[in-house]
């Protein structure tokens, strides 16, 4: 079974985002599974409380879902231009300490959808959790894509989503998602020495040679070596 964690990036009850990762969730293929997992209880980042208190019991809680599963479905609302502040204060708790970076989001693939009552179908929102993704160490699937754009007229009452085409979207994003997180598990990139002839010039300036001493060797790590 292919697990994959989504979280939505609006605690609105009737938020377009949360339905829409509901509908991601019905189009699962066969063999996968997506859980929403909620951010609503997870505080305002604060450096003070991570020292004295430790990490809240919310954020290690997704932290370990996220670390068991074998991808993140980021369902993401766009504001002022770029993603919402809630998602991305939830993602930093979870990136806290920086030590369990790799064991959460090290090599993990990651996929990002999201819906807009504007025009522009979180294509700014999308492409500002990239940088976030990079620094993270996630490996996102880029194929396909579905940004929904003017959503009140996309769900109806039930928010459900009513267009046919836009289904069959969805239910391809989910497939190909799915099929990249199951096969490919888990990417870690290890920096080795690099076996070097002729040696480096040792003229070079330290930023420049250090470079050239390193190899990243990439070994998939499946779920039998977990």
């Amino acid at each position: 079974m292919t697990t994959i964690i989504g979280l939505c990036g609006s605690l609105r009850r009737g938020s377009y985002n949360r339905m829409l990762l509901r509908a991601a969730a019905e189009t699962a293929p066969p063999g996968t599974s997506i859980e929403p997992e909620s951010i609503r209880e997870i505080p305002l980042y604060d450096g003070d409380v991570e020292e004295e208190q430790g990490v809240p019991y919310p954020v290690q809680r997704l932290k370990n879902r996220i670390a068991e599963a074998d991808g993140l479905l980021i369902v993401t609302p766009e504001y002022n231009y770029s993603m919402p502040g809630v998602l991305k204060n939830a993602i930093d708790w979870l990136s806290r300490p920086p030590a369990d970076i790799a064991r959460v989001f090290g090599g993990r693939p990651v996929a990002i959808m999201g819906a807009t009552t504007g025009p522009g179908g979180t294509a700014l929102s999308q492409a500002a959790w990239l940088p976030v993704v990079r620094r993270l160490g996630m490996r996102p699937w880029f194929e396909g894509g579905v940004l929904i754009s003017e959503a009140f007229m996309v769900f109806d009452a039930d928010g459900r989503i009513a267009d046919v085409e836009i289904r069959q979207r969805i239910r391809r994003f989910v497939e190909g998602f799915a099929v990249f997180a199951g096969a490919q598990q888990r990417q870690i990139d290890r920096r080795v020495p690099a076996d070097l002839s002729p040696p480096v010039n040792p003229q070079l300036p330290d930023f420049m040679a250090s470079g050239l001493r390193e190899r990243v060797v990439t070994t998939i790590e499946t779920k039998e070596a977990r």
